[in-house]
C-alpha cells in the first residue's frame, strides 16, 4: 500500500450555527447552537484517507496549548501518526458562522501559524523519503518543505482551494505540483486554467463547483464533468477535503478517472450531512454501499 503524507493545515475551531450571516451593522446575535472542533485542511483530509483505509502520516503546526493538546488526542483517538511543530502563536483558531439552511460557512480566521514557525528538518525530511505521495496544503509553512519533496522526487498532490486563477500567492505550489485541485469560487474561467496547468505538464487537474459538481481534465484533453448528488447539506466543513480524499481512494485502487470522480463525490456527499469534519460512518464499506446507490442502481 502506498503511504501517503499529508502537510499542513489544523486548527481548533469555534462553530456557530445561525440563521442568516449578519449583516455589516452594529447588532446582536443569537446563535442557535454552537460547538468546538478540529479543523482545517490537512486535518480534513487525514481524517477521510485514514478511514477509508489508506496508510496516511500528518504533519501540521500547533501550539503548545491546550487546544494543541485536543489536536494530538483526536489523532491518537484515529490512529494517525501526527508529527508536529511548534508556533510560537499558539494552535490556528477559526470561529465559523454556519448558515443553517444551506450550510454555507463565512469564516473568520482568529491566529494563523507564522510563516517561519521553526521545523524539526530532519525528521520532515524522513518522513518524505518514507512516503510515496505527498498531499500539499498551502499553509505558509509548507513552501518551506517543497525543496526537501523535489529532492526526493516524489509525486505532489496540492488543493489549492479558491484559487482565482492569478494569485502569486499560489505560483509557487502550482509550479511544483504534479496533481493540482481546486475550486472554481473565484475563477469563472476555471477550464482555460486547466487547460494552462497540463499544457505545463500537470498529471491531472480538477476542479469542484459546489453544489454544481466537478470537472477533471486529464493529459489526452479529455473532460469529465461529475454533477453533485442531492445530499441535504448541513455543514460544508470538510467537503473539499472529503471529496480529494474520495478521488485519491480510488485512483490507488488503480479506477478510471470518471469512477474516481464519482466516488469523490460521495464522499463529499455524506460529508455535508454531517457536522463533523468527516462523515461519522465513513467507511470503504460506506463508501461503496452509496456508489452503488447512486451510480449502480440507476
Amino acid at each position: 500500500m502506498k503511504k501517503i503524507l499529508v502537510f499542513g493545515g489544523v486548527s481548533y475551531n469555534l462553530m456557530i450555527d445561525v440563521d442568516e450571516f449578519p449583516a455589516p451593522v452594529p447588532q446582536t446575535i443569537h446563535a442557535k447552537a454552537y460547538h468546538e472542533a478540529v479543523g482545517s485542511t490537512g486535518a480534513g483530509k487525514s481524517l477521510a484517507l485514514k478511514r477509508l483505509g489508506l496508510d496516511v502520516v500528518f504533519h501540521g503546526v500547533i501550539g503548545d496549548d491546550l487546544y494543541g493538546e485536543k489536536i494530538k488526542e483526536l489523532f491518537r483517538h484515529e490512529q494517525i501518526p501526527f508529527y508536529y511543530d511548534i508556533a510560537p502563536t499558539g494552535t490556528e483558531r477559526h470561529t465559523n458562522l454556519m448558515k443553517n439552511h444551506t450550510g454555507e460557512r463565512l469564516s473568520i480566521f482568529l491566529t494563523s501559524p507564522p510563516a517561519d514557525t521553526p521545523l524539526h528538518e530532519a525528521t520532515i525530511e524522513r518522513l518524505i523519503q518514507e512516503s510515496d505521495i505527498i498531499f500539499l496544503n498551502i499553509a505558509p509553512y509548507c513552501r518551506k518543505v517543497i525543496p526537501m519533496i523535489k529532492k526526493h522526487g516524489k509525486e505532489i498532490w496540492c488543493d489549492l482551494h479558491s484559487y482565482d486563477g492569478a494569485s502569486e500567492y499560489h505560483a509557487e505550489f502550482i509550479q511544483h505540483a504534479d496533481v493540482l485541485l481546486y475550486s472554481s469560487e473565484l475563477d469563472p474561467n476555471y477550464r482555460q486554467t486547466m487547460q494552462t496547468w497540463m499544457a505545463q505538464g500537470k498529471k491531472l487537474a480538477i476542479c469542484t463547483h459546489a453544489s454544481q459538481g466537478s470537472t477533471a481534465l486529464l493529459p489526452t484533453g479529455e473532460w469529465i464533468e461529475t454533477p453533485a448528488l442531492p445530499y441535504k447539506a448541513v455543514d460544508t466543513n470538510g467537503a473539499g477535503d472529503s471529496f480529494f480524499s474520495g478521488f485519491l481512494y480510488g485512483y490507488l485502487q488503480g479506477e478510471p478517472v470518471r469512477r474516481c470522480m464519482q466516488l469523490a463525490t460521495v464522499t463529499a456527499g455524506l460529508t455535508v450531512t454531517s457536522r463533523e469534519l468527516i462523515h461519522s460512518e465513513l467507511s470503504v464499506g460506506k463508501l461503496y454501499q452509496e456508489y452503488q446507490r447512486w451510480y449502480e442502481n440507476i
